[in-house]
């Protein structure tokens, strides 16, 4: 093993709770108006929706296409989607991240560090943000998005698991890929032929084919690399 990938959303932090904290955010939208209120929260819902169609898809061009579908539905300018999206799901979750981060990172990322394993991000969603505010600022190298011009595809396609083994240098099968979506984050790395740990309780059990490991915690899997 040479390096660990990991997925950021779900995975560096915690859904659950991350989920709650913007759900109360949510309720303050309608004080700005009631109709506006009502077309903004379209246009996240179809945001969201829209990129789950668009894994299926796996062309170029996905992110446009996303802010496209999302604008559609909800009759608002694809520049006014954009702001929309940058301001609810990029820069107003940063002030809860610190008390979403889970138990055990620290410490597996120290280890790795230790053991000389390089540790990477490939996220679906820009990540310098959210990795400042979690205060793992410099700990992940790449850092990389399905956005990025060498990417330009969303997960499960292949080709942002093949760039971090570029970046790095080696073989898909000496990267682990460490994500908290089974359909998503080890379907993509079995495409490319990686190793896939599923941290947490995936809502569907683990695949016959043995294409993923589930383990409760950061702190299980740094007990693994403890036996190294």
């Amino acid at each position: 093993m040479r390096g660990v990938l990991f997925d950021l959303d779900g995975t560096l932090y915690r859904q659950g709770p991350m989920r709650a904290l913007m759900g109360m955010e949510l309720l303050t939208m309608p004080l700005l108006g009631p109709a506006r209120a009502r077309r903004w929260l379209r246009a996240l819902r179809a945001y969201r929706a829209a990129q789950e169609r668009l894994r299926l898809d796996g062309t170029r061009g996905a992110s446009r296409a996303q802010l496209k579908a999302a604008a559609c539905a909800s009759g608002l300018p694809v520049a006014e989607v954009q702001l929309l999206v940058e301001e609810w799901m990029q820069r107003r979750p940063l002030k809860y991240l610190q008390f979403c981060r889970p138990a055990g990172l620290g410490r597996l990322l120290d280890r790795l560090d230790r053991m000389g394993v390089r540790a990477g991000v490939f996220s679906d969603y820009p990540a310098g943000g959210k990795l400042r505010a979690l205060g793992l600022e410099g700990r992940f190298q790449p850092v990389l998005c399905a956005s990025d011009p060498e990417i330009d595809a969303f997960k499960p396609n292949p080709r942002g698991y093949l760039r971090a083994c570029e970046v790095w240098g080696v073989l898909p099968a000496e990267v682990i890929f460490v994500g908290d979506r089974p359909e998503v984050d080890a379907a993509g790395a079995a495409a490319a032929g990686m190793p896939c740990v599923i941290i947490g309780r995936p809502k569907r059990p683990p695949d016959s084919r043995g294409a993923y490991t589930v383990l409760s915690s950061f702190e299980r899997l740094s007990r693994v690399f403890d036996h190294r």
